[in-house]
């Protein structure tokens, strides 16, 4: 057995080796990190060493509990990230189905292709063009609005009614196509005999879809449901920091910003707070992906572990 495990290796090696370099960007990036979480438990003094100075338990803990301002950062992720989730999980879902639907190959490529493009467009620009877009004295929008209307301009990108609406649609805007490609894929792999079947049965197109496609792909549309939950509070920190605004920061404060601020930009540089903060929201994340994990099994049979 030994040597048939090394005449395997030795034959397929440089699969192996290709892995190393994903290997080691999870473990220098992803698991050496993680001791760093010692600092939530400690007092940490710059330039005395990179686990602190003294054991101080569970303070840090203690106080962004009771700190308002936590409080309203936590709120506003919930609500920033269930709205999201909701909205912008079945788009790509739609979205697939109905592309599969299209038979004109040149043009399915061709809406794929406009679809997938936005997702490689740096989130920095993408917030440019927002702020250009919206803006009260040059902006498209405002121009059109108030010349049609003769409404007066809005700074958009400054009142926190609209943060929550731009962040989705710019979401929706740059990652439905991109992330409609693993439905799409799940789609294609479904055997052509089922359709076939419920064709003889007298199925027309949208019954193959509801009682033939959407059953097929729903164990990827549950493991995709539940590592979007893991990911309940981790916004898009880039994203937010260059919508936030003094005006906005009721809404567009989260959890990441937060944590941000405590960390880099406080005169104390409370490094241990910040890090409590960021090993709570953790452990948040681990309870929503083994509860949504748990209830995926449960009801519908499916689950990533």
């Amino acid at each position: 057995m030994p040597s048939a495990r090394r005449r395997y290796i030795n034959n397929y090696w440089q699969l192996y080796a290709m892995m190393l370099v994903p290997l080691l960007y999870f473990l220098l990036f992803k698991y050496v990190p993680m001791f760093g979480n010692i600092l939530a438990f400690r007092r940490y003094k710059p330039l005395t060493g990179p686990f602190g100075v003294s054991w101080v338990g569970f303070r840090y803990f203690n106080m962004f509990l009771k700190d308002e301002g936590f409080i309203r950062a936590f709120k506003n992720t919930l609500t920033l990230s269930s709205m999201n989730l909701i909205i912008n999980f079945p788009i790509p879902i739609i979205f697939a189905l109905l592309l599969n639907e299209v038979h004109n190959l040149k043009f399915k490529k061709l809406i794929q292709t406009f679809s997938y493009m936005p997702r490689f467009i740096s989130t920095v620009v993408v917030i440019s063009i927002l702020t250009e877009l919206l803006s009260p004295s040059s902006g498209v929008l405002n121009r059109l609005l108030q010349d049609t209307f003769g409404l007066q301009p809005i700074y958009y990108m400054n009142e926190p009614d609209y943060f929550r609406s731009l962040y989705i649609i710019t979401d929706m805007w740059q990652y439905t196509g991109w992330s409609a490609i693993v439905y799409l894929a799940a789609i294609t792999g479904i055997n052509a005999e089922l359709f076939e079947a419920a064709r003889i049965d007298g199925a027309n197109r949208r019954q193959q879809i509801l009682y033939v496609t959407i059953p097929t792909i729903m164990p990827t549309v549950m493991v995709m449901f539940i590592l979007k939950v893991g990911h309940l509070l981790s916004l898009g920190f880039e994203k937010v920091l260059l919508m936030y605004t003094p005006a906005n920061s009721t809404v567009s404060d989260i959890i990441d910003t937060y944590v941000y601020r405590m960390g880099f930009q406080s005169s104390a540089n409370q490094y241990s707070y910040a890090t409590a903060i960021g090993l709570f929201s953790g452990i948040i994340g681990l309870i929503l992906v083994s509860g949504a994990n748990y209830l995926s099994r449960r009801l519908t049979g499916e689950s990533v572990y």
